[in-house]
Formats: C-alpha cells, sequence, structure tokens
C-alpha cells in the first residue's frame, strides 16, 4: 500500500501507530533522512536480498505477517519504489506501506512505477468531524453523524457547532497545530506552528522542483489568496505578473496539485456524468489544502474569530469557499467543479453521486438570496437544491439548505 498526502498531515505518524498496534514488529525505513538506504535496491530489485539487507541494517529480523515494512519519502528512492512490484509478485508474504510527502510530484514524472501492484490511500488535513473527535467534542461529531432527515437540528447543538467551525477556521486540520491547541489553548503559537508549515512547503519548492520552475511556483503559490479574494474566484494568471501566460504557468501549478498543496476546481459548462469528460480543463479555481493554513498565509488576524460570524463573510467568503472545497475533496473524493451560465448566474459546486448531478451554493452568512440556484433550476431541473450557510438544517421547497458543517451528510438527506 502506498499512502500519499502532503508533508505535516501525519502520514508518519499514523503508519508507525498502524504498526505497533496491528504488528508485532514495525520496521521504520526513511530514504529521505538516510539516503544511504537506495544502495541495498542498487544491485538488483529481488525482494529476499533486500529484506535481508535491511535486517541486518536495523539488526532485527524482519519477519513475514509479523512485521510491517514501512517505506517512508519513497519517492526519493527510484529503485525501492520500482521494487514494490517485485515484492507484491514474489514476497507478498512481507506487508509493506509507504508513504511519500512528494510521491504525486515524482509519480507526474516516472516512467516506471508498479502499476496494478500497490493499492493507494490519501492522507488529507484533518475534515471537521475529526477536529471535533481530536478537541475531545465527539458528542457534537455524533450529533451530524445522526443526520439522515431534514430537521432542524437542536438549537444549542446547532451553536455549539457554529462556534467550533469558527475555531476550526482559525485551527485547520493540520495535526500539529490542533495537537498544540489542544494542549494549550494557545492561538499566538498555534499561529507560529502553520507559518513553519508554510516555510517548510516553500523550502520544498527549491529541493525539489526544477531549478526552473522554483520561482513560478513560488509565485503561484503566493499567489493564491489575491486569487480567492476576488468576486469571480476563477484563477488568472495576470493576477501572479501582468505579462503572466497559462502556458508558462502550468507545469508550476500541477506541480502544487501533485505535492498535494492545492486543490482545483474546473468549470463544468455542462452539468452531467461522468462530469470529469465535461469539465474544462482551462478554465479553473484554485483552493489550498487546509483552511487554518489559509488564515495563517492571510495574517487574518485572531481577533476576527471572536466577532460573531465575520469570520464566514471575510475575504469575500474565501475561507467559507476553500472550506467547503476541503470538505467536499475528503467525503466525495472526487475532482472539484464549479458552473457557471454567462454573467448572469454562478454556482460555487457541483457535486455528483452515482445517479444524479446536484448544484451547491455556499454562502457565508444568514443569506436567504439564491438568484444562481433558481437559473441553474430553470435550466437543469435538479430534484433539489442544496445550499450550505450558517442556518440550521432546512428543507423549504426544492432548496435544501445545510448548516456549513454538516457537508459530510450531503446525499445523505
Amino acid at each position: 500500500m502506498i499512502l500519499r498526502g502532503a508533508r505535516q498531515v501525519g502520514k508518519t505518524t499514523i503508519l508507525n501507530l498502524f504498526g505497533k498496534t496491528e504488528y508485532e514488529d514495525c520496521a521504520y525505513f526513511n530514504f529521505e533522512k538516510n539516503r544511504d538506504l537506495n544502495d541495498f535496491f542498487s544491485s538488483g530489485l529481488d525482494p529476499l536480498p533486500i529484506l535481508q539487507k535491511l535486517s541486518l541494517y536495523r539488526n532485527k529480523k524482519i519477519l513475514p505477517h509479523k512485521t510491517l515494512i514501512i517505506f517512508d519519502e519513497i519517492q526519493e528512492s527510484q529503485n525501492a519504489l520500482e521494487s514494490l512490484k517485485y515484492f507484491q509478485e514474489q514476497a507478498s508474504d512481507y506487508h509493506i506501506v509507504a508513504a511519500g510527502s512528494l510521491l504525486g510530484v515524482k509519480l507526474g514524472k516516472n516512467q516506471s512505477f508498479p502499476v496494478g501492484k500497490v493499492n493507494f490511500l490519501t492522507l488529507y488535513p484533518l475534515s471537521f468531524l475529526e477536529f471535533l473527535d481530536a478537541v475531545g467534542k465527539s458528542n457534537l461529531r455524533s450529533v451530524i453523524d445522526a443526520i439522515n432527515s431534514p430537521e432542524p437540528i437542536a438549537t444549542p447543538f446547532h451553536t455549539q457547532l457554529i462556534d467550533w467551525l469558527k475555531l476550526y477556521f482559525l485551527i485547520g486540520g493540520m495535526p500539529e497545530a490542533v495537537a498544540h491547541y489542544v494542549e494549550t489553548q494557545d492561538f499566538s503559537a498555534v499561529r507560529v506552528i502553520q507559518q513553519e508549515i508554510l516555510s517548510a512547503y516553500e523550502l520544498d519548492f527549491s529541493k525539489h522542483a526544477a531549478p526552473t520552475e522554483v520561482m513560478k511556483i513560488s509565485s503561484v503559490w503566493n499567489s493564491i489568496p489575491k486569487q480567492l479574494a476576488k468576486e469571480n474566484k476563477k484563477f488568472i494568471f495576470s493576477a501572479i505578473k501582468k505579462s503572466a501566460r497559462g502556458r508558462e504557468f502550468e507545469t508550476a501549478i500541477q506541480w502544487l496539485f501533485d505535492a498535494g498543496l492545492i486543490y482545483k476546481s474546473y468549470h463544468l459548462p455542462t452539468p452531467k456524468l461522468p462530469l470529469k469528460a465535461y469539465g474544462d480543463s482551462d478554465c479553473f479555481k484554485v483552493y489550498l489544502l487546509d483552511v487554518g493554513l489559509l488564515s495563517a498565509m492571510t495574517d487574518l488576524p485572531q481577533k476576527i474569530f471572536a466577532e460573531a460570524e465575520k469570520v464566514f463573510m471575510e475575504f469575500k467568503g474565501a475561507f467559507t469557499e476553500n472550506f467547503i472545497a476541503q470538505e467536499l475533496r475528503v467525503h466525495q473524493g472526487h475532482d472539484l467543479y464549479y458552473w457557471t451560465s454567462g454573467n448572469t448566474a454562478e454556482v460555487d459546486f457541483i457535486v455528483a453521486s452515482e445517479q444524479e448531478v446536484l448544484p451547491l451554493e455556499v454562502k457565508g452568512g444568514i443569506d436567504n438570496r439564491k438568484k444562481s440556484l433558481l437559473v441553474y433550476d430553470q435550466k437543469y431541473n435538479p430534484r433539489v437544491l442544496p445550499r450550505t450557510t450558517l442556518m440550521n438544517l432546512k428543507h423549504d421547497g426544492k432548496i435544501l439548505n445545510y448548516p456549513l458543517y454538516a457537508m459530510s451528510r450531503l446525499f445523505l438527506v
């Protein structure tokens, strides 16, 4: 199995914990910290000699079924990556998990990979539900998990969930930031951790990207707040610099996407299944992987989080829209899409189940405006018109209002 995900989302921690709790022994190898490990794979990819060398290296025998082998930062060793094919074919009694912070970048330009021989999982920053568990509010998570009809949630629970959602916008879902908040409740220290994570990402640009792309990647990365501040959040290359052209920055955007640092939402001129067949890859929006990192990147004053619902509408609703993009990516697991009708209407997200395509309008406050949904309804007449706001769960004709915190229940109500 290969576990993918951006740096600092907790891949190493969760794999080591899994190994310690589910296996008698855990053999951990990090190809970034110990680059000499690649030598064990350089003379051939036969699994048994490699296992013998790894056992000698750790001074403890690796046993089939009983030892979990962890290859961390495997993108640093092409040979180790290719060896997974032979482990699966010739030594399947040995259990291997691999992880890599920049594995997506590596695979994007790799010509040799064990296709069909590995299973993939992707680890994201903590979702809002996972955040509730982490801060000791699993009782509130159970309120969300129990939603299966469009009945309003009890007001005390609804109010508490909105309050915790505000904190999530500040803290985000990066495990180290959440853990530090749980331990200290020190928001200033949380912000320092977030800034350190952002700095580590920028260091990765120079360490792992092609020299000709480093400045372009940094320019795209630093332009994201400006892109999201626009009323129309479509990615505009001239927001990077006036003379910028799409072809010039395509590789830089793809690098950030492959590294798991951004999500892309594609324009969907025709909302039909399968969405991927109708999406316009040349017209898209860009969101950050974590709303907490976005708040740190924009240096949003912490006092805003104490001012009623202001944070949900600040920055032209960018935090709220970024949050919904995260939740959809985690809970739906699909690419993101949005829809426009000329200059008359825009629906923030188009979501799909196996049976139907639905619009989803995002509002950062208690807002009853629904012009874009009505335009969409006139054109396509969907079964229901979902909208997410700060209002409680409510079904009003075809309009189905989800509270912002309840995106995990989309299609379940």
